[in-house]
């Protein structure tokens, strides 16, 4: 009971409390920042524990606890989970979490010992891209072979930006960014953008030089990778530096923390900021009796952090993780589940790669959402396409407003 300090925490800790050792368990395990990044954390438990809650948290007689595992931002505590799971007898799958690094620098342990790893946020490219046939992660996300082509695509489109300058967060995420980006200029414009890079926890001070430097340049757009903390740093100092006055175009990391409350309205008013998110909003997107029914059921759940559409924060977390849940949950319901935990992982990533019920969703109807990796099929493990990405923008409030492609 040691993790319950949340409210949402509680009632968690609570489900779990009420399993006994004699039931039938399968453990699900959240390796996720819950300490700096806790909205995006705590709105990928709210989707999935919504989900769940519509099969009663029970698949056959099989009772199922999720079990919050803060890693901190840490690739090391991360690493810690992995090895807690593998022994773990009752754990089928890690749920991942915001942060790319650990699953991109553990990605060869993940694979050679069946981490059977479902991924609703963390966008690094190489994360589902194990090169055999062996991968053991599936991603239901944005995804950055994709994000960089709809962010440089609206940057050139609708900002008229033919010179972008790129600031990166130095990780193997903003690598795998970058790589997207300057092959989409260099094949659209013939260009290679001007870069930038950034580490965690960079200062104010630090992050004007860097915006003044920019501003010098003949740079027409910024492209902005980075998480919620240093993304408030950065837009911050640019409503504070006189010379900066470029149009941003960011990433969705930016969406994974308090970022619209760091900032706060009049700030997020003078910037010229959107950034990319998958198409389905409760806020934005047309209300339909499915979509109205999930949210009731969250809030139910939730009263607290989902008083109406508004009110939720990080609401891709929610989103990616309750279709996520969707399609795990399809999967299990389809294979015959043992106490050999083992046997029912490598069972059910062979569903996951073959499962032919379409499973209604709030993106969409995911129908044969995965496939079995290969070289030739390096998608295999994406369950959105570059059809389900869209630009977004905050409002001065700071809600999430997704602004739906003019043609996909």
């Amino acid at each position: 009971m040691k993790h319950c300090l949340s409210i949402i925490g509680v009632m968690v800790c609570l489900l779990a409390s009420t399993v006994s050792a004699n039931d039938k368990v399968i453990r699900i395990y959240h390796d996720s920042d819950y300490t700096s990044h806790s909205s995006s954390a705590d709105a990928m438990k709210m989707g999935f524990l919504t989900a769940l809650d519509e099969i009663d948290y029970k698949i056959g007689d099989y009772k199922i606890e999720f079990i919050k595992k803060d890693h901190r931002g840490n690739v090391v505590r991360s690493h810690r989970t992995m090895k807690k799971y593998l022994n773990d007898p009752k754990a089928l799958f890690i749920l991942g979490g915001l942060h790319s690094p650990p699953y991109i620098k553990y990605r060869q342990y993940i694979n050679d010992n069946g981490i059977l790893l479902l991924v609703p946020w963390a966008a690094g490219g190489p994360i589902t891209r194990h090169p055999n046939s062996n991968n053991w992660v599936f991603r239901l996300s944005v995804d950055d072979t994709k994000a960089g082509l709809r962010i440089s695509d609206y940057a050139v489109n609708s900002k008229n930006c033919n010179a972008p300058h790129l600031l990166l967060e130095d990780t193997g995420w903003g690598k795998s960014n970058f790589k997207t980006i300057t092959n989409y200029f260099h094949t659209k414009l013939s260009i290679t953008p001007e870069v930038t890079w950034f580490n965690w926890n960079t200062k104010e001070n630090a992050a004007k030089s860097i915006l003044r430097d920019i501003a010098k340049s003949d740079s027409d757009c910024l492209i902005f990778v980075g998480n919620a903390i240093e993304g408030a740093t950065f837009m911050t100092a640019m409503t504070e530096v006189e010379q900066f006055n470029l149009p941003v175009l960011s990433h969705w990391g930016i969406t994974g923390g308090n970022f619209p409350q760091k900032l706060g309205s009049s700030t997020l008013s003078k910037l010229d900021l959107s950034f990319i998110q998958s198409c389905f909003s409760f806020v934005s997107s047309e209300e339909t009796p499915f979509s109205q029914s999930v949210f009731t059921r969250g809030q139910k759940l939730f009263p607290n952090a989902m008083s109406d559409y508004r009110s939720l924060k990080s609401p891709t977390g929610f989103t990616h993780a309750y279709d996520l849940a969707k399609v795990a949950i399809q999967s299990m319901q389809d294979i015959p589940l043992s106490d050999d935990m083992v046997k029912n992982r490598q069972l059910l990533k062979e569903k996951l790669e073959a499962l032919n019920t379409p499973v209604k969703g709030l993106i969409k109807t995911y129908h044969k959402p995965y496939s079995t990796f290969t070289q030739s099929n390096l998608d295999a493990h994406e369950a959105l396409g570059l059809s389900d990405l869209c630009m977004a923008k905050f409002t001065p409030g700071g809600v999430i407003e997704v602004m739906q492609n003019t043609s996909r």
